[in-house]
């Protein structure tokens, strides 16, 4: 076996290796998916259950079903209607939500902190409507709500949906009627249970290399940092910033508060006694005369991470779609790949098209590849003349072997420099199947339904095998090593128990990759060939 050989088997295992750590890893972070089936609540006897309650009223857009509480004027649970929670359900994703099993809310408030005994307690607020139903023909729908305190101050809060967006827009007003100055500081906040629910307490069953549940946020100094539960846990947030968004975000969804007042604002987090977690902001105290009033402007995004839609919500609010350390692949990957879905309208063929850019790209590098391993293969008689002969001396030997090599202007490396290249781009593509909405649920043809999921018959990972295989078997080696080359016919099995839980997105440009590798080495091959050097035979 050749070095490059060596070093190619060294990185594989490396890798393989990496996987494992990973999944493993964020395992504990994952764990066990949400039952959203039992989680849905908006069965007839929750609409019954709602209707009998005087202090939720309901606003429809095209995108959203929310309800609100009346009892604090907080959003209470959030439906995405164009999102199923999964691929064969017709259920919309219930992403915020209140019950025994998961909390997960996005609260506002305005605070009296001059009276805290009146004005502090919850507040009960009153609208004019049950229902709420964006227009077909209109782009904005209002949802005012107002309370009136003892003391007489109104506290009014206004809801603007806009048609196909998931930016909600909460002004609050304070009109204070009484007879003293009163200080204000204005909240929001978002609150989460600390573990998700158990699913029929089954662990997941597939690897996981990258997804964040967690707390984020967006400061003057730091356009975008997450803060795990476990940070928050461990050391509560305490930031003071004119500009940002504070953020908890999921595989795929987030929901951030974004404040819009200017001023200072202190961006906080607080751990509550194992069950709950939350992060939040307030603003510097407001002074607020007799008969006078104030206005707080927020945006409240609940929703899909659509890049350029949060992008115009809030300055750096789009990075919250985490393409991880390998982002700066991951993203221009991405963008290629939806300039391509642009025109062919199929997610899978454009995996295809962009496997096909990527190696014509590199196939210069493949090129040298080969034509290294040629020269080794060339070489190796002289190799193992130099190994026998100081099979004692083993710096000798080392020695002799770079010497040959500068001699023969060999590169034992070029092997495995095309491999090397080819991890990122691999695992970029990992990133943005697993963390890119536009793949969610995205079909393929025949029984590929989801690309960001793993293939549901096993399929696609057994036919990557067999082209792994099939490369070994047209790939000159020139080790005489019976347990090296028993070693390199398991890879392929391997890799195939490694690619059943990958997305079948990413396995579909693997394969593709490899039939190109089959093509372009039989291309190779044959060209080294008539320069005789018979490449091809063993």
């Amino acid at each position: 076996m050749t070095d490059s050989q060596r070093n190619i088997i060294f990185i594989t295992i490396l890798f393989i290796f990496l996987l494992i750590w990973q999944s493993f890893e964020l395992n504990n972070i994952k764990k066990n998916k949400i039952n959203e089936s039992k989680l849905y609540n908006l069965s007839n006897n929750f609409k019954k259950k709602i209707n009998k309650i005087n202090n939720f009223i309901k606003v429809k857009t095209d995108v959203l079903s929310v309800l609100i509480d009346m009892n604090g004027g907080n959003i209470r649970d959030v439906f995405l209607l164009n999102y199923k929670d999964k691929i064969e359900s017709l259920k919309p994703i219930h992403l915020l939500k209140c019950n025994k099993n998961f909390v997960y809310k996005a609260n506002s408030e305005i605070k009296d902190i001059s009276n805290k005994k009146i004005n502090n307690k919850s507040k009960l607020y009153h609208s004019e409507k049950k229902n709420y139903v964006l227009n077909k023909k209109k782009n904005n729908l209002l949802v005012p709500i107002k309370y009136i305190s003892p003391d007489g101050i109104i506290y009014k809060k206004v809801f603007l949906f806009k048609k196909n967006d998931f930016a909600i827009q909460v002004n609050h007003y304070i009109n204070n009627k009484s007879k003293n100055s009163i200080n204000v500081k204005f909240f929001g906040k978002l609150i989460q249970s600390y573990n998700l629910p158990i699913k029929n307490n089954k662990k997941l069953n597939k690897f996981s290399l990258h997804t964040y549940r967690g707390a984020a946020y967006s400061t003057d100094l730091n356009k975008y940092q997450k803060y795990s539960f476990d940070n928050i846990k461990n050391n509560n947030l305490k930031i003071k910033t004119n500009n940002g968004w504070i953020a908890m975000l999921q595989q795929y969804f987030a929901t951030a508060w974004i404040p819009l007042n200017s001023g200072t604002n202190t961006f906080y987090s607080k751990y509550y006694n194992k069950n709950y977690v939350s992060i939040g902001f307030r603003s510097s105290t407001i002074i607020i005369p007799p008969k006078s009033s104030y206005k707080f402007i927020s945006k409240l995004w609940v929703g899909p991470e659509i890049q350029e839609k949060m992008k115009e919500t809030a300055p750096y609010l789009d990075l919250t779609v985490d393409y991880g350390w390998l982002w700066f692949i991951s993203q221009p990957i991405f963008k290629l790949l939806k300039f391509i879905n642009y025109y062919v309208n199929n997610w899978g063929l454009s995996i295809i098209l962009i496997t096909l850019i990527i190696r014509i790209i590199m196939y210069p590098l493949t090129k040298s590849q080969y034509i290294s391993m040629a020269k080794i293969k060339i070489l190796h008689p002289k190799l193992l003349f130099i190994r026998e002969k100081f099979k004692n001396d083993k710096q000798k030997q080392s020695q002799e072997i770079i010497m040959l090599y500068k001699k023969e202007k060999v590169n034992p490396l070029g092997g495995c420099f095309p491999l090397i290249i080819q991890m990122p781009i691999f695992l970029s593509l990992y990133y943005v199947l697993s963390s890119s909405i536009e793949l969610r649920h995205s079909p393929f043809y025949l029984w590929i339904y989801d690309l960001s999921d793993k293939d549901p018959l096993y399929i696609l990972p057994i036919f990557m095998g067999l082209t792994m295989f099939f490369i070994q078997k047209i790939s000159p080696s020139t080790s005489s090593d019976q347990s090296q080359k028993k070693i390199m016919m398991f890879t392929p099995i391997i890799f195939i128990f490694f690619f059943l839980w990958f997305p079948s997105g990413l396995v579909l440009y693997y394969i593709v990759s490899n039939l190109i590798t089959i093509i372009q080495q039989y291309i190779i091959y044959k060209n080294l060939d008539k320069k005789g050097l018979n490449f091809w035979k063993k």
